[in-house]
């Protein structure tokens, strides 16, 4: 049993020390553990995998909000949180609670033994757990890092498979060249279960193609199965069920077109009928993805600028940011950024540079492997960007606001980020 001291903190914090590194790219330490907990893996409600480089989480979020749209009881499990790790793992619609989360940690943490494991396995393995002790129609599963060797592939035989749009990120883990990385997310392929494929490459494509022939796995691709697109401020999806006239998502952005086409041709081959669908784009909502602030401290101190937050991180997110931004009304655009060191700066900041007039660079609050600030300073300048420092976020929107009172001002960079600004803010 858990202590009354044992928060579920106290917990994570002694789990981060169970294996030197933060990611090793393996899934015999699940099976591991998976096994002296009886495998609950092979208990849980029907699975819906999903990897990708960009637009996982808000194809999943889309999902769930079609599929609780017709009444479903939907388990998620997403990564990183922003706020608070319960973020995580959410029951039958409901964010897990502290009670519970803290026994599950704990029940993972005895079982384990001290063992060589991950924070993200063993942490995987508890929200599993979890998801096999608690009824539901749905189990939606996002992937951590990769695919083929992520921790969330421990599913052997899923319900639907889903890989959104891949391109080049973690290039240290999974591979050099889109390919590669494409191989990495189609390991979650597996035999005979039907995948949806959102817009790819024709490098990327032909090696899910490949992956999937292999497997025997029905494909359901864009451009092949299903087509979307923005039609006079509506979303209109073609399948070979019909056609569907909708509301755009509620998620800004036209790439979340795109994510709202990967959710509905798998909300349809999950049976969903058109209110489910349109609940799917209407009732969606996932933080710090071109999030508007519109109260709390920040914003407060902004006064009258406006407060944008995204937690994009790579070259195709800072394509798609800069899109976004280029189709809000006109105001002088600011950016406020800190990033991590794994990331390739200079790629997600290129696009950024044609819609701003400046950037404040500043280091992540309590992250270890932040890029310091005057290397994101010193990369927005080689972007073509004016580019200062400020000591933190609260500083930087003050000294902007100071010179710019009318400012749209976009904090962005890092899901790490975003998330200590939701913390501050709340």
């Amino acid at each position: 049993m858990v202590a009354q001291y044992d928060t579920s903190d106290t917990i994570l914090a002694r789990m981060m020390a169970l294996h030197p590194k933060i990611i090793d790219l393996t899934l015999d330490r699940m099976w591991r553990l998976l096994d002296v907990l009886d495998n609950p893996q092979k208990k849980m409600a029907p699975v819906v995998h999903l990897a990708g480089t960009n637009g996982k989480g808000s194809t999943q979020a889309m999902i769930r909000a079609g599929l609780e749209g017709r009444g479903d009881k939907v388990h998620a499990y997403t990564s990183p949180h922003l706020a608070r790790f319960h973020e995580r793992i959410r029951l039958a619609g409901e964010l897990i609670d502290e009670a519970h989360l803290a026994a599950v940690l704990d029940e993972c943490w005895e079982a384990n033994n001290r063992q060589n494991i991950t924070y993200f396995e063993i942490t995987t393995c508890a929200a599993i757990l979890a998801f096999s002790r608690t009824s539901a129609d749905y189990t939606l599963l996002e992937v951590g890092l990769g695919g083929r060797l992520d921790a969330t592939n421990v599913i052997t035989a899923p319900e639907l498979t889903v890989i959104t749009p891949v391109s080049k990120d973690h290039e240290q883990f999974l591979g050099e060249t889109v390919a590669e990385i494409a191989a990495e997310k189609a390991g979650i392929i597996k035999r005979g279960v039907p995948c949806v494929v959102g817009p790819q490459s024709v490098e990327a494509m032909d090696v899910i193609e490949h992956a999937a022939m292999r497997l025997s796995a029905p494909l359901i691709a864009y451009g092949q199965h299903w087509h979307v697109s923005e039609e006079r401020g509506r979303l209109v999806f073609q399948d070979e069920r019909g056609l569907l006239d909708l509301p755009l998502p509620a998620l800004a952005g036209a790439h979340q077109v795109q994510n709202a086409g990967a959710a509905l041709a798998a909300l349809r081959h999950l049976g969903a009928d058109e209110v489910a669908c349109e609940a799917a784009m209407t009732k969606v909502s996932w933080p710090a993805r071109m999030q508007r602030l519109n109260g709390g401290p920040l914003v407060d101190a902004a006064a009258g600028a406006e407060v944008w937050l995204d937690g994009g991180h790579n070259a195709a997110a800072g394509k798609a940011l800069a899109d976004v931004i280029s189709t809000l009304p006109k105001r002088p655009t600011h950016l406020i950024c800190g990033m991590l060191n794994t990331k390739d700066i200079l790629g997600y900041l290129t696009p950024l540079a044609k819609i701003s007039e400046g950037l404040t660079a500043v280091s992540i609050p309590g992250e270890s492997n932040t890029l310091p600030a005057s290397q994101t300073a010193q990369s927005a300048r080689q972007a073509g960007m004016q580019a200062t420092e400020s000591v933190s976020v609260l500083a930087a929107l003050k000294d902007i606001v100071s010179k710019s009172p009318e400012s749209r001002i976009l904090i962005c960079g890092s899901l790490y980020l975003a998330g200590a600004v939701l913390r501050e803010n709340s």
